[in-house]
């Protein structure tokens, strides 16, 4: 099958050297951060060996395919199933026939534990001391929950947690320089890969985005945060619970959740009643 990978962040190239690994004929790579911040990523990279040996790996297996920063989808082609998309690069457009469009914009937090526990959240991240305790006592939070920033930066915020729940501190503060380290980076990483403006221009009135109750852009555009469009249109209420639309929404609005209720992730009533 003919494949375009869309979207943004270092992920796009492990998921296009997978499905080539698998039979896929990738088409092409495209990045919507530009290229000088892809070359200060490259940069950052050089002291992390590690990184640089993985993304050079993942560049030898994807040789031959076509990567273009500074790209990204417009629309998707089809009638019933996808025959092509229209991908945009500065003021050029062009039409590229596929039979699959993988499309993921950068990795997202999951919040919702953290929330239901009473949290403090800054800038879409749980906030932590230096020994990673959130502002709730005796709960920590260690990895993707504190803001993306790789394997490392999770293994290492861990081990600190670990040390300070064992009443280790002395032991954990000697990791304090390492953690600076990787989160030096994890700011690099997300500078780099922030979405640009313009992709907010791609929405029409008839965009989809709550596709769990097929609510559209028309729709929410009429209300003011996320509450009231929920109220009148259903809009994250579907069985997803927001984990789709609710980024979208932000960062089409800047719309913020209100409020996470239990449980976390839908249960299956037998899955309950096996645990009596």
């Amino acid at each position: 099958k003919r494949v375009v990978i869309a979207g943004s962040g270092p992920l796009l190239l492990a998921v296009a050297a997978y499905l080539r690994e698998h039979g896929a004929n990738v088409l092409l790579i495209a990045e919507q951060a530009s290229r000088s911040r892809l070359i200060k990523f490259g940069l950052a990279l050089l002291n992390e060996k590690a990184k640089r040996r993985h993304v050079l790996e993942l560049k030898r297996r994807l040789r031959g395919v076509k990567y273009v920063s500074g790209c990204w989808p417009v629309e998707a082609h089809g009638d019933q199933k996808l025959t092509s998309v229209t991908l945009q690069h500065g003021n050029k457009r062009w039409q590229v026939e596929c039979d699959y469009l993988a499309c993921g914009f950068h990795l997202l937090s999951n919040l919702e534990l953290a929330e239901l526990l009473g949290c403090e959240i800054v800038n879409s991240a749980v906030s932590v001391d230096e020994f990673q305790q959130t502002s709730v006592p005796h709960v920590y939070a260690a990895g993707e929950t504190t803001g993306i920033g790789g394997l490392e930066l999770s293994l290492i915020e861990g081990e600190i947690a670990g040390l300070a729940t064992a009443n280790k501190r002395d032991e954990a503060q000697k990791l304090f320089s390492v953690r600076k380290k990787q989160q030096g980076f994890a700011r690099i990483l997300n500078e780099t890969f922030a979405l640009r403006n313009e992709l907010r221009d791609l929405v029409t009135s008839d965009t989809i985005v709550c596709r769990c109750e097929d609510v559209n852009f028309e729709r929410l555009k009429a209300h003011g945060s996320w509450r009231a469009a929920k109220l009148q249109t259903r809009c994250g209420m579907g069985p997803c619970q927001g984990r789709v639309c609710g980024p979208a929404v932000e960062f089409l609005f800047g719309w913020q959740p209100e409020s996470v209720r239990p449980p976390a992730f839908p249960v299956r009533v037998e899955s309950l009643m096996s645990h009596r």
